[in-house]
């Protein structure tokens, strides 16, 4: 009774329209940071460190919770009294000191490794610059030369480590270079001497400031002919990133991946900046933490997440939670594919134990070790359940942009016919399953009567599967394979509905091939109708091989007529295979006739194209009066 009369006499908490940092809401509930990490965590399947920010609807829910009301507007609000300050004392304590999501004390807060991540171009020389310094050949095992990953790796020098990450020049990853410019101490922007300041130059800085992380230049390349390192830094001045060589305040090393010169230097540098940020973090707290930088499905071993440890040291055994997944550390290894037992603050390590190999964590998610694989199990089944509210909502929001696109180019009198194409996506890790996503639904291809979207129906990590090859014979999608295969089930299932469905499975080494890929195809179904008037249409029920017409296709006049001289267009569902032919050959029982009524069987063939399948649909048009 006592405790609802404090609660009563509180006054309301502003909570602004706007997201609101943890240690924020912890002070104006007079909770510590680490009680409002745990209540979000165990209650609302909300993973959130005290120096990350929430949604006001979050921090809403959580004001609820603690029993006291939240507004909106900021008002004056008076003086508490001394029963109001002593008011903390009756509000429910947690078990976060079980937890171990304690505040870190400064006495126990040790230095750590910087955490650099290198950006830039694609084909600057990223990943060869970063084999120089580990001495491996990475980018040799790459397709087409190219990163299409974020890579974590560790290296001493003079008894000091560094831990690298990195990631994708091409511009498809934008997202992966911000999340790799979040999770990092330092940026190594390489920009090559003979190419100076490019597109993803230019993202790859805006990436680093809006993480707020200092910048260090390395220009690449400088043995080959035509460098031009002041050309490049009078470039990058451009952008306000100016070097110490130019009277600015930017480190700056010249390098040669392929001969090694200059590496000694950037490394100086980069031991230099981290010595300037005094890293440092707490490796004996009692839970461990970290961010996911990459998740993938190997066989033998599931879904493998690259996991960097921020706070604690994650050991074998430890249960944990990162975004919808679950499970128990079995195996860690560390970047060159060796077993450890633990690892500390910034370290790198690849973590075994998943509990399922469907529900993979998102690169960017957070990594927490939970108090017990229960606890970790409830916290991953409150975020899927979230994760599908979200999607739901997206999917909603999504259909309403649309009606109200169509309703304002009805009133606008742009009505133009949208059309699609149809993608499953598998891919060989989350980010890559992202960033093809987003690629492909970014692309929107135009006429003055037609638009053409990408329309992705379901996208996924690890082989295609049957269940793949059913999912696509369903919804007519063509699957991308990006550096994935099929497994035998699926190649089965695939010769099985491959002639009947039109199914069809495409693989991918480079990013950019599969993007092209699936322009072309967008550009194919935009192709304008033929002149005329579409006057019937004939569906092909069998297909015949004569020796000297070559494949005829046996068809049922559904609607209208065909004529023989009229001009043709062939479909497989939404998806134009010949957009204007014209026919060879149009016969009823062996007789050549010239047009055909609607609920008639003929046998047809076109001119220089026979790619026609059962099921296609073919549309006449024509211009002749009947």
């Amino acid at each position: 009774e006592q405790k609802k009369k404090v609660i009563e006499k509180l006054p309301s908490i502003h909570i602004p329209d706007v997201p609101i940092a943890v240690s924020e809401l912890a002070t104006k509930l007079d909770a510590s940071g680490a009680e409002i990490v745990k209540h979000m965590m165990m209650k609302l399947g909300i993973l959130a460190s005290v120096t990350q920010s929430v949604e006001a609807a979050t921090a809403r829910r959580v004001v609820e919770d603690w029993g006291r009301e939240w507004s909106a507007d900021l008002t004056v609000q008076s003086s508490a009294s001394e029963e109001e300050e002593d008011s903390s004392e009756l509000v429910p304590q947690t078990l976060s000191q079980q937890a171990g999501f304690e505040e870190d004390d400064p006495s126990l807060l040790e230095p750590r490794p910087p955490v650099v991540t290198v950006m830039g171009h694609v084909d600057h020389g990223k990943t060869s610059l970063l084999d120089a310094i580990r001495e491996t050949s990475v980018v040799s095992g790459e397709t087409g030369g190219i990163t299409q990953g974020i890579g974590a790796y560790q290296v001493k020098i003079d008894q000091k480590k560094i831990t690298f990450l990195d990631t994708p020049g091409h511009a498809a990853f934008s997202e992966m270079r911000q999340r790799g410019a979040n999770c990092t101490d330092i940026v190594v922007l390489v920009v090559a001497a003979d190419d100076g300041v490019k597109e993803q130059t230019i993202d790859s800085i805006g990436c680093a400031k809006a993480a707020r992380v200092p910048l260090i230049i390395a220009v690449n390349k400088i043995d080959i002919q035509g460098a031009d390192p002041d050309r490049v830094q009078g470039e990058l001045a451009g952008y306000d990133v100016i070097s110490e060589d130019i009277g600015g305040d930017t480190l700056c090393a010249q390098v040669s991946a392929i001969e090694k010169r200059g590496i000694d230097d950037l490394l100086e540098k980069i031991l230099l900046q981290a010595e300037i940020l005094d890293l440092r973090a707490n490796a004996q707290a009692k839970m461990a933490s970290g961010i996911i930088v990459e998740a993938h499905v190997e066989k033998g071993l599931g879904v493998v997440a690259t996991t960097l440890v921020n706070r604690g040291t994650l050991k074998v055994g430890d249960p944990f939670a990162a975004g919808v997944g679950y499970g128990r550390v079995r195996v860690l290894l560390d970047d060159r594919g060796n077993s450890v037992q633990n690892a500390g603050p910034s370290t790198p390590v690849k973590v075994v134990g998943w509990q399922s190999s469907v529900r993979i964590p998102r690169a960017g998610d957070e990594f927490v070790v939970a108090p017990d694989e229960q606890s970790a199990r409830k916290v991953a089944d409150a975020r899927e359940a979230i994760a599908a509210d979200a999607r739901a909502a997206q999917l909603r929001d999504a259909t309403k942009r649309d009606f109200s696109s169509f309703l304002a180019g009805a009133a606008a009198g742009d009505m133009k016919e949208r059309r699609s194409i149809t993608v499953l996506i598998k891919a060989d890790t989350a980010g890559s399953v992202v960033a093809l996503t987003q690629a492909l639904e970014q692309i929107d291809v135009q006429d003055d009567v037609s638009i053409v979207k990408a329309d992705v129906v379901y996208s996924g990590v690890g082989d295609v599967t049957k269940s793949d090859i059913a999912i696509a014979a369903v919804s007519g999608a063509t699957i991308l394979a990006f550096n994935v295969g099929a497994n035998k089930d699926a190649i089965d299932e695939l010769n099985r509905v491959a002639a009947a469905r039109g199914v069809l499975l495409k693989y991918f080494g480079v990013i950019y091939d599969a993007i092209d890929d699936v322009e072309t195809a967008m550009r194919i179904v935009l192709s304008p109708t033929p002149e005329g008037e579409l006057v019937g249409t004939a569906t092909i029920k069998q297909i015949f091989d004569i020796n000297k017409l070559g494949k005829v296709a046996g068809c049922g006049v559904t609607d209208g007529y065909i004529r023989r001289g009229a001009k043709f267009r062939v479909m497989q569902g939404d998806r134009i295979k010949l957009p204007d032919g014209r026919l060879r050959t149009l016969r009823n029982l062996k007789v050549d006739v010239e047009r055909i009524q609607e609920g008639n069987d003929c046998g047809l063939s076109f001119k220089d194209w026979d790619d026609f399948e059962v099921g296609d649909v073919i549309e006449c048009y024509d211009s002749v009066s009947t």
